[in-house]
């Protein structure tokens, strides 16, 4: 039982239902077919050859889907790992052993991915929040379908790295150079997956158009039309390599190594998280970060580049019905028996096929639903949100975005956390003889009750001492209620013993109900109950107001018997 919770795919077999197969299968056709242009596209990215993108879209997925948590996380090159690929290896182009190096910042990513698992660390990606996800989610369709426009439209863009801004804005100044074959067999494939949701949502709409697409470029010619296609696929199985496992090329790499890994693994479980919003699949972050580790570090060996979850193709998988992680690891079996019996003709998807997809992932990946209750229920979560959406739209790099919204969650929260919850009152008899508070409207009652509540620490003292001395007036008790707090810091602490100081200072009394146990231990650390008294801390009671009542009849007698000072009171106790 132990080895099913370290290689959950053995789980998986073992409790498989057969029903899920061919939604399984189904998905993983889908990935594929899109997973062939793009891991080519993404090794070019690195700068190697195209194979190796192949051969890393074979490896991680499968071992990334055996040993990850998400059933739909479809792990492989992604643009962002890509390019800082390329910037950390430039300074080893033309070096003879440029792909040991490769290899060995593949295998450096994942031990560092494997170590931050096997220690526990996948709690770091709890400040990740849903508002973040939700935000993230939405402007990653949006600029998913923005780098998309340009093979849609069939439009060549200038060479050279460009933003999903500049491809949108080259495709504007282009638009007298758009391709309308290409557009057409776009338009046709958006089509064909639309009419089969309306038919039955089973139906592997993409798959069918992609095909569909297949037959008419073959069937017509229509390369002779300028038509992009794929174009030629290696056959080949993924070659045995060696990393160059050297303390200084490891110590060259090393930096880079970390900032990969960590962004790879912040990618892969925001993507989890994602689509597990929708699934309601429960994430282990730490199993992410082991299954992650393993793909790169076992891909090392298999001459892949690194990777990470890519958020097209793990859309496409839970798109097309994806249910469990065995989607993933036949992804990685369909590419190579792709690379083996099928490249002659898989060469002949168009790239404006491809678009169309995409395309429909892309819109089915802003939740509107998700969007529309976060901008409506809460302030703070929607500037998260927002700001979230347009950083991921408008940054250089996607892995700000996540950056940005945990930044900004962690600074709205602190500034809401640094307000102190005080409510000043004051008791007033019943006719049955019960207290009854109310709030103090510009009287000047002879007790005061400041009721604290939430939990008191060092960010929200200056509020709390602002509070207590707002609430500072002529009355001869000041009752402190300590109502459901948990947490008290020393800080807090100093500034309630001040208030009793000037309290005491003025011949007041203070008393303090509704203590508990740990709160008192804390009291006393501090001396604050030698110096207060006893007979003035009221402990917290089970009964419901109990406490408050009793500390309020003690404040009562006190103030009935005003000729005694609070000193007086003590030395008699």
């Amino acid at each position: 039982m132990n080895i099913l919770k370290y290689v959950p795919i053995l789980d998986t077999l073992r409790n498989y239902d057969k029903k899920d197969f061919r939604f399984d299968f189904i998905a993983a056709l889908t990935v594929a077919v899109v997973a062939l242009p793009q891991t080519m596209a993404y090794a070019m990215i690195a700068g190697v050859h195209p194979a190796y993108g192949l051969y890393s879209g074979i490896v991680l997925t499968i071992l990334a889907s055996s040993f990850g948590s998400s059933n739909q996380l479809a792990t492989g090159p992604t643009n962002a790992i890509s390019l800082l690929i390329a910037a950390y290896m430039a300074s080893f182009l033309g070096s003879d052993n440029f792909f040991g190096n490769l290899f060995l910042l593949t295998f450096l990513v994942g031990a560092i991915q494997f170590a931050m698992g096997t220690l526990r660390l996948g709690s770091l990606v709890n400040y990740v929040s849903h508002a973040v996800i939700v935000g993230f989610t939405a402007g990653a369709g949006i600029i998913i379908a923005m780098g998309q426009l340009n093979n849609l439209l069939g439009i060549k863009l200038p060479k050279g790295h460009l933003s999903s801004i500049d491809k949108v804005m080259a495709c504007f100044q282009n638009l007298d150079k758009m391709n309308y074959v290409a557009f057409g067999v776009g338009i046709f494939t958006i089509a064909v997956i639309l009419i089969c949701k309306k038919i039955n949502k089973n139906l592997p709409g993409a798959l069918l158009g992609v095909v569909f697409s297949v037959i008419l470029v073959m069937t017509l010619g229509l390369e002779q039309y300028g038509i992009k296609v794929v174009g030629k696929i290696p056959q080949a199985i993924p070659p045995l390599s060696m990393p160059n496992f050297s303390l200084s090329a490891a110590a060259d790499l090393g930096a880079g190594a970390l900032v990969i890994a960590i962004i790879g693994l912040v990618e892969a479980v925001s993507i989890s998280k994602a689509i597990a919003s929708k699934t309601l699949q429960k994430i282990d972050p730490n199993q992410e970060f082991i299954g992650q580790g393993i793909a790169n570090m076992g891909g090392a060996f298999f001459s892949s580049i690194a990777g990470s979850g890519s958020f097209t193709r793990s859309a496409i998988t839970f798109q097309n019905g994806g249910r469990t992680r065995l989607s993933g690891v036949l992804v990685g079996f369909i590419i190579l028996l792709v690379l083996i019996f099928f490249a002659p003709y898989a060469r002949y998807i168009p790239n404006a096929s491809l678009a169309g997809v995409i395309m429909v992932v892309a819109y089915s990946m802003i939740d509107k639903k998700a969007v529309a209750k976060v901008l409506k229920t809460n302030r703070n979560d929607a500037v998260v949100l927002l700001v979230t959406m347009f950083t991921t739209i408008l940054a250089p790099e996607l892995e700000q975005a996540i950056y940005a919204g945990v930044a900004l969650s962690l600074i709205l929260y602190l500034k809401d956390s640094g307000v102190a919850n005080v409510k000043t009152l004051a008791p007033v008899r019943a006719n049955d003889g019960r207290f009854v508070e109310q709030a103090i409207n510009g009287q000047n009652p002879s007790i005061s009750i400041f009721q604290l509540e939430g939990n008191l620490y060092f960010g929200s003292s200056a509020d709390l001492e602002r509070k207590l001395s707002e609430g500072y007036s002529d009355s001869k008790v000041f009752m402190i209620r300590f109502k459901g707090i948990s947490v008290i810091d020393i800080t807090a602490l100093e500034v309630i013993e001040a208030f009793i100081n000037r309290a005491q200072g003025d011949d007041k009394r203070v008393i303090l109900s509704g203590v508990t146990p740990k709160i008192l231990k804390m009291l006393d650390k501090m001396h604050i109950v030698e110096h207060i008294g006893k007979d003035n801390i009221f402990m917290e009671d089970d009964e419901v107001f109990a406490t408050s009542g009793k500390a309020l009849d003690e404040a009562s007698s006190f103030v009935r018997n005003v000729g005694y000072s609070s000193h007086e009171r003590t030395a008699q106790a």
